[in-house]
């Protein structure tokens, strides 16, 4: 007899996947008409299903009840998706991009990394009173150091939102998208020199019986061990595996051994390829993972060659909407706010502060020195754009992990006994905050700058007699802009008011569009569109569309409609490609 078989599995795909088909239907209406990022979405799907919500899926269900298990299969997860992630992003930079632009990239890997790290651990410091509860001030800075340096990196996975689409297209320039995605590559793995700085210094000098001559023994380990065998060797392996792979994929390319499908994903199974040799040494996948991203494609070959193919963007949704998903289940909602160390308002502030000075006050300080950054609003626009996200989790676990081996016969150290909890608790926290704000900027953004002139529009256009003002135009699609005006109230014969005869030369204006009426007794000439005689800028934006039209006659559908070529009453529609 049939059952049925309501197993862990079946009903995560069955979510993930209903998830996913659903959010594909609207993706482009989301994403392109509403600037709302994929990471936003799906982070609030995973709170709709987790136990938090509707409690369709149960993590901690799905390992057993170990939250040790949770922890290592978030950590895991987060590795992949950012290891992916980061050579996808290595492959998008241009030929030999690290070294032509290693002075912008040097002042923001150095200078402006180190202010991010020490100003996020002040306010940690300031806001988190627990943290020096039970070591005092100087080790509670320390222990805020090792909070600060999680959220340090900026995140390649939001970033994303803000260098792709169309709204990026428009509104970010070309250098200065490669720069926010090498910046954000490059960071993610050198957030292990900032973490392991504090961690160190907790481990050797936190204890209550730490040995003489701790400090020299800390900074040991840290040059050591994470410079040198974490980092440093990262980058070199990074370095030669791309460059084997590079010239492995061209030997074999050019002798027809390799089919399009396997070229397309070489980069994808390049980075599972780091991330599982990576682990098992105990170096640094994720930047192992941008090197060789961008070693692979050092000579542009690699990325002209799938310039316009969508393997690597689908791959790369995917992953984003997986991963947030994945996090919106496991994040703990609740300890925001029944927690031991931080009450819910000093988050708050924790949150707007962290978002306010971690990164914009020394981009506005440090922008003249950046080439790519041409003026204030830029420099606004790059330092407010610094995400926390992926990379904040899997450093989030990292610190966990490594804390928890901090024991005294096999209890934990008086020092550290909450310092796990403030880890999570506040990284987390900054997390969900960094998604919602930086997914909800650009909306929100749009919507502060039309809807005032929407309004304004709607009170403005009143026919002389005082009757029902005229509708306001609508944009309907971003390839191609739907204008209608409507004239309102025409009297029984269909004629138009002598009050409502247009005003000669008046011109209709919405954002950047000037559509021109033509004077009165004036032929109508395709080739010769006229503004009014004093409204200059009308004029010459009105010759730029003919001569757009005459230079560019392939594009159809472009036309211009005089307001008094038609009757009261009837419906004026432009439709303009974009």
């Amino acid at each position: 007899m049939p059952t049925l078989a309501l197993t862990n599995f079946n009903i995560v795909v069955t979510v993930l996947g209903g998830w996913i088909s659903l959010f594909g239907l609207v993706s482009y209406l989301v994403k392109e008409n509403f600037y709302l990022s994929e990471a936003l979405i799906s982070l609030l799907a995973g709170l709709l299903v987790s136990p938090s919500g509707a409690n369709l899926v149960s993590p901690i269900a799905l390992t057993q009840g170990s939250p040790e298990a949770l922890q290592t299969a978030t950590l895991a997860f987060s590795r992949l998706v950012l290891g992916v992630q980061l050579v996808l992003a290595g492959v998008q930079l241009p030929s030999r991009y690290l070294r032509t632009q290693w002075r912008p990239l040097s002042l923001l890997l150095g200078p402006v990394m180190v202010c991010m790290w020490t100003a996020t651990s002040l306010v940690v410091w300031a806001l988190v009173p627990s943290l020096s509860r039970d070591v005092g001030p100087a080790w509670g800075f320390v222990h805020a150091l090792a909070v600060g340096a999680c959220v340090t990196p900026t995140d390649p996975v939001l970033s994303a939102v803000v260098v792709k689409g169309r709204w990026a297209e428009h509104n970010v320039p070309a250098p200065l998208v490669r720069l926010i995605v090498a910046e954000s590559g490059a960071n993610d793995g050198l957030g292990y020199p900032f973490l392991f700085f504090a961690l160190w210094v907790i481990k050797e000098g936190g204890g209550a019986g730490s040995e003489a001559g701790w400090a020299r023994k800390a900074m040991g380990l840290w040059f050591g061990e994470t410079w040198g065998y974490v980092v440093l060797l990262s980058v070199a392996y990074g370095a030669v595996v791309g460059f084997l792979a590079r010239l492995l994929l061209r030997w074999a390319r050019e002798r027809k051994y390799v089919d399009r499908e396997s070229f397309l994903v070489f980069a994808v199974s390049l980075a599972l390829f780091i991330v599982g040799t990576c682990g098992m040494v105990g170096t640094d996948d994720v930047l192992a993972c941008f090197i060789a991203g961008n070693v692979f494609t050092w000579d542009d070959w690699f990325r002209l060659e799938t310039l316009d193919d969508s393997l690597q963007p689908t791959i790369d949704m995917l992953l984003n909407v997986s991963i947030f998903m994945w996090y919106g289940a496991v994040c703990p909602w609740t300890s925001f706010l029944h927690n031991e160390v931080v009450p819910i308002y000093r988050l708050v502030g924790v949150g707007i502060l962290v978002l306010l000075l971690r990164r914009l006050p020394f981009l506005l300080a440090l922008h003249k020195m950046i080439p790519q950054i041409e003026n204030i609003n830029q420099a606004v626009f790059v330092g407010f754009f610094g995400p926390v996200g992926v990379s904040a989790v899997f450093y989030l676990l990292v610190a966990v992990e490594f804390v928890e081996t901090l024991n005294v016969d096999g209890e934990p150290r008086e020092d550290v006994k909450h310092l796990a909890e403030v880890i999570t608790v506040v990284v987390w926290f900054l997390v969900i905050c960094s998604v919602v704000v930086h997914g909800l900027s650009i909306p929100v953004g749009k919507l502060g700058v039309y809807l005032p002139r929407t309004l304004s529009r709607s009170l403005s256009i009143v026919t002389t007699d005082g009757r029902e003002p005229l509708s306001p135009f609508q944009i309907t699609n971003s390839r191609t802009a739907t204008l209608v005006a409507r004239q309102a109230n025409p009297d029984s014969s269909g004629g138009a008011s002598p009050s409502s005869t247009p005003r000669p030369g008046a011109v209709h204006r919405l954002g950047g569009t000037i559509i021109p009426r033509r004077p009165d007794e004036a032929p109508l000439d395709s080739d010769r569109v006229t503004g009014s005689a004093d409204d200059s800028r009308g004029v010459s934006l009105a010759e730029e569309a003919v001569h757009r039209r005459r230079v560019a006659p392939e594009q159809a559908g472009r036309a211009i409609r005089f307001h008094d070529e038609l009757e009261a009453g009837t419906t004026v529609v432009a439709v303009a490609n974009q």
